[in-house]
C-alpha cells in the first residue's frame, strides 16, 4: 500500500511518466484530476499529502481545509494561483520550479526584442503589401548603440544579458535586491527605477508578480520612455497595464512591444492590443521547447518527493 497520496490538480502534459516514476520511488500514489474551480480542487485533494498544481486555483479556503498536506508544488515559475500566505500560516511549504525553462524564456525575450528592434514584422508586412524599399519607415539604431535593460536580475534576466552581450550595446538593470557589484561582474550597470525607463531602448521584464509590481509598466512610465523604445514581457501578464500599452502604441509614444503573457488569458478578442501597431504578440509560449516540458515535470515531481520525505526543499517561496 502506498505511503503517500499525491494529487495532480490539473495539467496539460502529453503524459505523466516522469511524475509516476518519481512519486512511486518515493512511496507515493499519484492521483490525477483536471480541476478548474476551488471546489473541485478541494474535492480531489482534501486528504492529499502533496499537491502538484498547474493552473487550478488554490485559495485560502481550500488550503485551510487540507487535512494532511505536506507540500504544494506549482508547475512553473509563477505561483499567483496559490495563496502562499495562507499556506505559510498552515505550515505548508509552497514551491515553484524556477529553473526548468530559463534558457527558453530568455531566448524568447531576446527574439522579441531583436525582431522589434530590426522592425521585422513591419518590414515583412510592407513587402507583402507590394512595397520594395531598402530603408525602414521608422528610425532604426544599431543594436550596439542601444541600451538593453531588464527589470529584475534573476536567472532569466541574467541569461538575456548574456545573450545580448554579443551585440555590444550598453546593458543596465533594475533590481533592488541585487547589489551593484554583482551586476558589474556581468558587465551590467545597476540603475534605479526612474533611470530604467528614461535610459533604456529595450526594457525586458523579469519580475515576480506581487502587489508592488502589478502594473509595473503603466501609463506614467510609458510616457517617460523614449519614442524609439521597446517593451518586452515574458514574465507575468499583470506586470503591464496592457490597455495603457495599447494606447501608447497607438499614440506612437513608444516604438514597439513584444508580449507573451497577458492580464487575462487567452487574450480577449476585443482587447486593444490586438489592433495596436508594432505589437508583436505570442500566446504564452516563451517557456516551451521540446525538452522543457519533461524537465518541468521531472523537477516538480522531485520537489514533491523531497517534501514528502522531509528533505530540504530547493525552491520554497513562502518561507
Amino acid at each position: 500500500m502506498s505511503q503517500f497520496r499525491v494529487v495532480i490538480t490539473d495539467h496539460g502534459f502529453p503524459n505523466l511518466r516522469h511524475e509516476e516514476a518519481v512519486i512511486s520511488a518515493a512511496g507515493g500514489e499519484l492521483v490525477v484530476s483536471q480541476c478548474k474551480t476551488p471546489a473541485e480542487v478541494l474535492a480531489a485533494a482534501r486528504d492529499a499529502d502533496a499537491l502538484l498544481v498547474q493552473w487550478a486555483p488554490v485559495p485560502a479556503d481550500v488550503i485551510n481545509a487540507l487535512t494532511r498536506c505536506k507540500v504544494i508544488v506549482r508547475y512553473g515559475i509563477g505561483y499567483d494561483n496559490v495563496d502562499i500566505a495562507a499556506a505559510k500560516a498552515r505550515g505548508i511549504p509552497v514551491c515553484n520550479v524556477p529553473d526548468y525553462g530559463v534558457h527558453e524564456v530568455a531566448e524568447h525575450a531576446v527574439s522579441l526584442a531583436l525582431a522589434l528592434a530590426r522592425q521585422l514584422p513591419a518590414l515583412d508586412a510592407r513587402l507583402r503589401a507590394g512595397t520594395w524599399k531598402i530603408t525602414p519607415d521608422r528610425q532604426m539604431p544599431s543594436l550596439r548603440e542601444m541600451t538593453f535593460a531588464t527589470a529584475g536580475f534573476g536567472r532569466i534576466a541574467r541569461s538575456t544579458h548574456f545573450m545580448m552581450r554579443g551585440f555590444g550595446g550598453k546593458r543596465i538593470a533594475y533590481d533592488p535586491f541585487v547589489p551593484a557589484d554583482i551586476m558589474a561582474m556581468e558587465g551590467v550597470e545597476k540603475v534605479e527605477i526612474e533611470d530604467l525607463f528614461t535610459r533604456a531602448d529595450i526594457v525586458s521584464l523579469h519580475l515576480p508578480l506581487t502587489a508592488e509590481t502589478k502594473h509595473f509598466v503603466n501609463a506614467e512610465r510609458l510616457a517617460e520612455m523614449k519614442s524609439t523604445a521597446i517593451i518586452v514581457n515574458t514574465a507575468r501578464g499583470p506586470l503591464v497595464d496592457t490597455v495603457a500599452l495599447a494606447e501608447a502604441l497607438h499614440r506612437n509614444q513608444i516604438a514597439g512591444a513584444g508580449i507573451d503573457v497577458f492580464e487575462a488569458e487567452p487574450l480577449p478578442a476585443d482587447h486593444p492590443l490586438r489592433t495596436a501597431p508594432r505589437a508583436l504578440l505570442t500566446s504564452h509560449v516563451a517557456w516551451y521547447s521540446e525538452s522543457s516540458i519533461p524537465r518541468l515535470q521531472h523537477l516538480a515531481a522531485e520537489e514533491v518527493a523531497r517534501g514528502l520525505k522531509g528533505e530540504a526543499l530547493k525552491n520554497q517561496v513562502n518561507k
